[in-house]
């Protein structure tokens, strides 16, 4: 009886190392030294968004990425944003000839667009990106500037 306690004990104890070492694999590895932080791969408010543009003004690394339609980039932008459309059948590839080491703020009219392409960019492991929350709609409401806006 004994014996059979102790092969029976053996067993249990080889069966909880075996499902504690699976389930360690199956985990998600902790970030390691240099290593993309998840701060870097977020979204921001306007507020935010205005103090990161602004801190990277000179920084050519930098990109400020409007994921909107070119009508829309030409109704007004945020000074020295890029254009990329959502919608354009090629946009994907052109995505994907950005340079994944620079930092992107990322944004459309109300956010939908910028958060598929904010996921999309995590995807091709682009190491900072930032997404503007509630688009340039937010921007504008909370008072921010755009350039090359139409005057009626």
């Amino acid at each position: 009886m004994t014996s059979r306690r102790y092969i029976t004990g053996l067993a249990l104890l080889l069966l909880l190392f075996v499902v504690g070492d699976w389930r360690a694999r199956s985990e998600e590895p902790k970030a390691a030294a240099g290593d993309v932080q998840q701060e870097s791969l977020r979204g921001v408010t306007p507020q935010e968004a205005i103090e990161l543009v602004q801190r990277n003004k000179k920084n050519p690394d930098f990109v400020i990425l409007d994921v909107r339609t070119p009508e829309e980039f030409q109704s007004g932008h945020i000074e020295g944003a890029i254009n990329v459309d959502y919608y354009n059948p090629g946009f994907e590839v052109e995505l994907g000839k950005l340079d994944r080491a620079k930092t992107y703020l990322v944004y459309c009219r109300t956010g939908s667009r910028s958060e598929d392409t904010f996921a999309h960019m995590k995807e091709l492991q682009f190491r900072q990106i930032y997404d503007l929350e509630g688009g340039i709609t937010a921007w504008r409401a909370a008072g921010f500037s755009v350039q090359g806006q139409k005057h009626q």
